[in-house]
Order: C-alpha cells, then structure tokens, then sequence
C-alpha cells in the first residue's frame, strides 16, 4: 500500500466521523431555527470553550501561523499569538457572562444582528440588516481562506491540480454544514480541537527530536539575523523570479530589520478582533448555564495558549530541518505538511493531516452557518417575510449556504492566496464592526441606536480604506487596519450616541436588569 494511499484512508476515517456526527445532530437540528442556528442552548462548559477556538482558530493555526515563523521568524508570530492570547481571555472574561444574559433578555436572540437590533429596540431593523450584510461580506472572505486551506493541503499531499482540491473540500464542507446546523458544528468542533492540538503536540515533539533537541533548533535560528528576536525581523533575499534567493544549499537573509513598537501594536491588536467574531460570541449565548461560563475560560485559556506556542515554534523548527524546500511566503504555509508526511509513517501522517483538516472545517462550518443565518433569520424573516415559517428561513438558509459557498469558492481560486493575509483582513473586518460596539452595548447605557450603526459603518468602512489606501503610504500608517479602524468606530459610537437622543426608558430598564444580576 503506497504513503499516499495510507493518508487518504485515515483522511476518510476522520471525514466520516464527522459526517455521522452530522447525521446524529441532524434531527434535532432541524426541529426548529433556534436549534439549528444555537442549539437550544444546550451546549456544556467543554464543548463551548473547544468550539468556539477551534472555529476561531481554523486552518490557520496549523498552516499561516507556522508558515509566517517559517518565513520572518519569531517576532510577527509570537506577537500576533500573544495578542490573540490576551484577547482571547479578555473576551471570556468580561464579555461572555453579560452576553449570555443579555441575550435572553432581548427578546431570546439566536443570531448576533438580532441581538443588536432586539438591544436597541429598533423597528425598522436597520441594525439588523447592516449587521447581516456586514456578516455576508466578512464570512464569505473569511471562509474562502478555509478553502484556501482545503486546497494547499489536497493538492500538496495528492500531488492534485490545486482548483479540484478546493473545489472538492468546498463540497464536503457544504454538504456536512447543510446536514446538521449549529449542534453538530459545535459537536464536531469540540472532537476536531482535540484533533488539532493533538496534531500540533506529535509534531513538535517528533520533529523536535529529528532536530536534534531545542538546543540545535534554538542555535540554528540564531544564526538567522533577526529570526529569533522579539525586536527584530528576519528579511528573506528574494530574487527576480520571486523566489527566495539560495546558495550552496542555504536560504538567503539579508540584513534584520527593525521591529519597534508599531509593529508590537500592529501585531498585538489581534486580540481586539476577538470582541466582535461572530463565531466565538454565538457560543457565549449557547452554553446553557451562565455559570459555567467560568469554567469554560479556563479550558480555553489552555487550549489556546499550549496550540499557539506550539505552532510558532513548528515554523521555527521547520526553518531548520527544511531550510530551502519553501521559497515563497505562500509556499511557506505548507511547513506543517511537509514535517508532517516526512517524519511520521504514512497511517498517521494521514491522521495529522487529519488536523489541518479539523482545523479548516470547524471554521468553515461555522463561518458558512453564521453567514447563512444573517441573511435567511435577519434579512429574509427579519425585514423581507416576518410571517416566515422556520421551515421556509431554514430552506433560505441552506440556499444562501450554497451560494456563499460559490462566491468564497470564487476567491479561493488563487493558489498563490496566503491563509494569513486573507484571515486577518476578515479578522479586522469583524473586529472593527462588531467589537467596539459589542462593549457598548454592554457596558454603556447610552450607547444609541444612531450611535451603533455610525459605529459599524464607519469601522467596515475604515478596514477597507485603511487597508486599500492609507496603508500605502507606509511608515506609520502601515499598521495592521483593525487597530486604527477599532479606535475610529469606538469613537463613532461615543460621539454620535452624545449627540442623539437618549434610550428609551424601556432600553434603559433591560440595560440596568442585566447589569444587576
């Protein structure tokens, strides 16, 4: 039996777990759109804090982080993981807990759009409909990088034209988001963060010892200018064909460049995407019990902090096993595959690989459903239809998941994408969005409805002409876009909330019922 007929047997173990775990949810998920969009919020202190990181997370844990440590070495990637880090506990903390209870009090909202707009008591669902639209625009980019992954990995492992991976992996990931709704995601998603921490430990640990212990790996990085600093970037030489530049059998770096307290920002502001990212929110309203809310921090604190630093380190180690086999910061993504299908036999290759896996469909799958959710539940039944049955929003729904699937499709057909840039575009989107005005709506009691939609309009609008225009004057104004983007949709939100009139007493009263409890 050949290497490569051994991967895919395991990739076809792993798969149809998934898909039974589909079929077992599947009937209780299409009892009803609260099932099938938050599952009855049933979801216990484990299954919530795996779920919600490992859709978080997604293919880019195993593949564009490594692969920015492969190629710039330490300081991009360990600050980016710190600021996610940081983020990650901030938002379990001080956002959960209220999220959860606010939700219930607001009329017993199932999907974000609704909640703001349900906040603010708006009737003429202007909220609702800015938010979905924004959740259309954002996910489709972002489940494109899933398909991305799906693409690099099928077509690297299979030696496959890039374009049939892709659209191979699309299918399967359609078809297992149609099939079960949100319970079976977050079923799923709880066994695929096992998989992926599991797929990140065998490694390091195997390759470490390939490497020669953490001393060689630490010594060899040193030699790299810049590559294993925290003030400092290492700078690959590329040459006119777009390649890393070789010689005599070792990969090129010119001189380390600077890396200040901009860039520290810049990286760092990472973790303020997590205060709007739909995905993580949603299983805040779904656990079943506020207070296991605590508990379920705790768990993913863990599972956050071990996955990051282990994978900041495989693109550290990978630099040094194979120094020259990635010459592109496209290619480079691939680091988590080679040392993979190098240093293990091929069954659990297969089963590593298996991880990558996990980590792309429990971000796709929920990607596919929360965008598919804003527009059948917020857009069609919300504003278009409200006398709208469930079983007419749950068939929209799955149509809508069809025809995101396509338009991400459509984006992913570049092989050259690299997972990184294309997430932490999206990532900015969600954060400057939502996340400014997620805290307000919270913890400020005269945040408006005028307010919250300059908030959201102005920080989508941010993220793009940053990111399009005003980053390219370089120097300062070359920092990450959420970060200026967050600040400017905050500040939208505090001014034009001053400058409107007050909430309603009704607003007031569910604003100050919450805070009590």
């Amino acid at each position: 039996m050949t290497d490569t007929l051994q991967i895919l047997i395991a990739m076809v173990i792993y798969m149809a777990i998934v898909i039974v775990i589909g079929i077992v949810y599947a009937k209780k998920a299409n009892t009803s759109s609260e099932n099938y969009y938050l599952g009855g919020r049933s979801l216990g202190p484990w299954v919530t804090a795996m779920s919600a990181e490992a859709s978080d997370m997604s293919g880019w844990l195993l593949m564009g982080l490594p692969g920015v440590a492969y190629w710039l070495g330490l300081s991009d990637a360990v600050w980016t993981a710190i600021g996610l880090a940081v983020g990650t506990y901030f938002n379990w903390l001080i956002v959960s807990k209220r999220l959860r209870r606010y939700s219930i009090r607001a009329n017993n909202s199932i999907t974000l759009p609704e909640f703001f707009s349900n906040r603010f008591r708006e009737k003429k669902k202007v909220i609702m409909t800015l938010s979905a639209v924004f959740i259309l625009v954002f996910f489709t980019v972002y489940a494109a990088s899933c398909l991305v992954t799906c693409g690099k990995l099928f077509s690297t492992l299979f030696d496959m034209p890039y374009v049939t991976m892709m659209i191979l992996g699309t299918v399967f990931v359609l078809l297992y988001t149609i099939l079960g709704g949100f319970l079976a995601e977050s079923a799923s998603d709880f066994m695929q963060g096992i998989v992926m921490i599991a797929a990140l430990a065998v490694i390091v640990i195997i390759t470490t010892i390939s490497a020669g212990g953490i001393g060689n790996v630490i010594q060899n990085a040193r030699e790299i200018p810049g590559f294993l600093e925290f003030f400092g970037m290492a700078t690959p030489t590329i040459g006119e064909d777009g390649l890393q530049v070789v010689e005599n059998g070792v990969a090129v770096f010119g001189e380390k460049t600077p890396y200040g307290l901009l860039n520290i920002c810049s990286m760092f502001a990472w973790g303020l995407g997590y205060f709007g990212m739909p995905q993580v929110l949603l299983r805040f309203m779904a656990i079943r019990k506020e207070e296991e809310l605590k508990s379920s921090r705790r768990i993913a604190m863990i599972w956050v902090v071990i996955s990051l630093t282990v994978a900041v380190f495989i693109g550290i180690v990978g630099r040094q096993l194979f120094p020259v086999e990635h010459l592109t910061k496209a290619s480079a993504e691939n680091i988590f595959i080679t040392l993979a299908t190098s240093s293990l036999p091929a069954i659990l290759a297969g089963f590593v690989m298996a991880g990558i896996l996990a980590a792309t469909i429990s971000s796709s799958d929920s990607y596919l459903l929360i965008a598919a959710s804003a527009f059948a539940k917020n857009i069609f039944q919300g504003v278009c239809k409200k006398d709208a049955t469930d079983k007419q929003v749950m068939r929209v729904s799955r149509i809508t998941l069809l025809a995101i699937a396509i338009i991400a499709g459509v984006i992913a057909i570049d092989e050259n994408s690299v997972i990184f840039d294309v997430v932490s575009f999206a990532w900015s989107g969600f954060g400057a969005t939502f996340g400014p005005l997620m805290l307000f709506s919270l913890f400020w009691k005269r945040t408006t409805k005028e307010g919250a939609v300059a908030g959201m309009v102005g920080g989508a609008g941010m993220v793009f002409l940053w990111k399009l225009v005003i980053s390219k004057l370089g120097g300062v104004f070359a920092i990450y876009e959420l970060l200026p983007a967050f600040i400017f949709s905050a500040i939208l939100i505090l001014v034009v909330s001053l400058l409107t009139k007050e909430p309603s007493k009704e607003i007031q009263e569910d604003f100050e019922a919450v805070r009590a409890k």
